[in-house]
């Protein structure tokens, strides 16, 4: 029985914990979303024999930015150009005045200077962070077992890195995008295990007696949060990296699971049906009480915390199905922003990657456009991206 009710922590909780909200929870005021303006461009030409694939990258990241739209050179206000040369691609913005707003040379290849390129675009037009060059990683079934690949954010590249014929779930990347940790039965048992990707290196960091599941790397990459149940019911702990220095940070009757860390390291919410029903709970990544946030819904799992600290992304089910909601931690407001499951924040703490019936979908928060980015693999679920 603890090796079932500990293999629902590795991903939601069981459909059996469903109860009615409870009757103290307080009402949650709803968000009103404001879409903004965009900001004009247009695509001058980029020269060089990789001239026209870093044009169509770079305006593809732009596009999916949700900051600017497409015009002709004589209505747009600025205008984006450039010329590459072997591995060096010289960018520009200006206006039409001719000042130049951004003037810079990028080094690597043809996707690696365009997405340097569109994220600087991006600062120096809007101040906020890009996409471009960012990492996700998640589980698909292709060959008939759960694997985890990875890709570009836009799903491009996309490369099947555990070839076990067994069960991997749960990935969550390092900030920095080189390592990636999950839980995989490769031993029998729920145990995390890390890889290196650049490298290739597998190690097995937690392997507590139980099930051990849900990493998630804090900002810094020197610990991990997950869920154990070494001590017979599956709590919290932090470890470092290597797997030492096990940390206790829960202790209750119920299930722990899906830890995810405030940007600065110091808290870390969670999802636990110690009350019942699956609820979000803030707690110090030090040791502490867990606090329960109001959410509004009856059932809420698998939070993820936005890099700039302002909201959480998580799931609540409703009507059978499973959908996504977003809280402003500031004003406590939630709005419910798509169906699907999985919700992760981008860098830039405005885009949410999500799984879809098996498909992998990139939703703009603010604007609330949906698109597909990633299919065709078997069924995609679980990802996560690096910050």
């Amino acid at each position: 029985m603890l090796r079932k009710i500990s293999f629902l922590a590795a991903g939601c909780l069981a459909a059996s914990l469903l109860t009615p909200l409870f009757s103290h929870a307080a009402p949650v005021p709803t968000i009103t979303v404001s879409k903004g303006s965009s900001i004009e461009l247009a695509m001058g030409s980029i020269g060089g024999p990789d001239g026209a694939a870093i044009t169509k990258i770079v305006q593809n990241d732009l596009a999916i930015s949700g900051f600017f739209t497409f015009a002709n050179a004589n209505s747009a206000s600025m205008i984006v150009s450039g010329n590459s040369s072997g591995s060096s691609l010289q960018g520009k913005v200006s206006d039409h005045s001719g000042d130049n707003k951004l003037l810079h040379s990028y080094d690597g290849d043809a996707r690696a200077k365009a997405h340097a390129f569109a994220n600087d675009i991006i600062e120096t037009l809007t101040g906020f962070k890009g996409l471009g060059g960012s990492k996700i990683a998640f589980v698909a079934s292709r060959g008939g077992s759960k694997e985890l690949y990875t890709a570009d954010y836009d799903g491009s590249n996309a490369r099947q890195i555990t070839q076990d014929s067994n069960i991997s779930v749960a990935p969550s990347l390092s900030a920095d995008g080189r390592r990636v940790a999950y839980t995989s039965y490769l031993k029998g048992y729920a145990d995390i295990y890390t890889i290196d990707l650049a490298s290739g290196s597998r190690s097995r960091i937690v392997k507590f007696p139980g099930t051990n599941s849900g990493a998630a790397w804090s900002p810094d990459g020197s610990r991990i949060a997950c869920t154990a149940s070494r001590d017979g019911n599956p709590e919290l702990y932090v470890v470092d990296a290597g797997g030492g220095s096990a940390r206790r940070l829960t202790r209750t009757a119920g299930v722990e699971s899906s830890p995810t860390w405030s940007p600065d390291g110091g808290e870390i919410i969670y999802s636990s049906d110690d009350g019942g029903s699956p609820q979000l709970y803030r707690i110090p990544a030090s040791g502490g009480s867990g606090r329960r946030i109001s959410t509004g819904h009856s059932y809420c799992t698998k939070p993820n915390w936005s890099p700039d600290g302002k909201k959480v992304a998580f799931n609540i089910r409703e009507g059978g199905s499973f959908q996504i909601a977003v809280l402003d931690l500031d004003g406590g407001g939630v709005r419910v922003v798509a169906s699907g499951e999985d919700p992760v924040w981008g860098p830039d703490s405005r885009h949410i990657l999500f799984s879809q019936s098996g498909t992998l979908m990139l939703l703009d928060a603010q604007t609330s456009r949906k698109s597909s980015i990633l299919g065709g693999i078997g069924s995609i679920s679980e990802p996560t991206w690096t910050r």
